[in-house]
């Protein structure tokens, strides 16, 4: 099987890589390939000869932003096209709804395990069922899940990208600049991502500070 394990956390990929070998035991033979930012993970797909089997990815990890990549769900959504029978495992400290259920609305991985939940045994658990074909979430990803409060929230890639570089201090009227969109269009959007976020006045500021407290970015 050729995995992929994009994480910038060496014991992250260790304990991976632990979990492997486990397996390895069983008969199993892994051909692992390592990257550890998205540039790197990025390559490792869009440069790989043989379609991967599967590919973990931690959700937060150094940007790439000259491709459009600046998260582990941006990978996984390009392995989505490009290998689509790929399994794809997401890695997250991230514990606010809205985010989780972003994740699995747009990725829909076979696996999504929340950091704090993590363990050597509950990784050979998870890794387990998701070769034979299951899904699998952590516990608080269930707990999470079962809530209600945001579950018809969502975000497009458009709506992120625009807080994104809100967050990182581009003003409104810059943003055709770096998103495919008009002035009014940006705007329209902005409206909306207010209300959904329910974030009725207020500037920019409090808009991305109300995204990252609900963990949209």
């Amino acid at each position: 099987m050729n995995i992929l394990i994009v994480d910038d956390h060496p014991f992250i990929i260790q304990a991976y890589k632990n979990a492997l070998d486990k397996y390895s035991q069983q008969g199993y033979e892994f051909v692992i390939t390592r990257a550890n930012n998205c540039k790197s993970g990025y390559e490792s797909i869009t440069e790989s000869k043989t379609p991967f089997d599967v590919a973990f990815f931690d959700i937060s990890m150094p940007e790439y932003a000259e491709k459009g990549i600046y998260s582990g769900e941006d990978l996984a959504m390009l392995m989505k096209t490009e290998m689509p029978r790929c399994k794809i495992i997401l890695l997250t400290m991230h514990t606010e709804l809205l985010k989780i259920n972003n994740i699995i609305k747009t990725i829909n991985p076979s696996g999504l395990v929340i950091k704090n939940d993590l363990t050597f045994d509950e990784l050979i658990f998870a890794f387990d069922k998701i070769m034979n074909n299951e899904n699998y979430y952590s516990q608080t990803v269930i707990k999470l899940v079962s809530q209600a409060q945001y579950n018809n929230i969502e975000l497009d890639a458009f709506d992120k990208q625009i807080l994104f570089y809100l967050s990182k201090g581009v003003k409104t009227k810059d943003l055709p600049l770096y998103i495919p969109l008009s002035f009014s269009a940006i705007e329209k959007r902005k409206l909306n991502i207010g209300e959904l976020l329910e974030v009725k006045e207020g500037n920019d500021i409090d808009l991305i500070n109300e995204a990252k407290t609900k963990g949209v970015i």
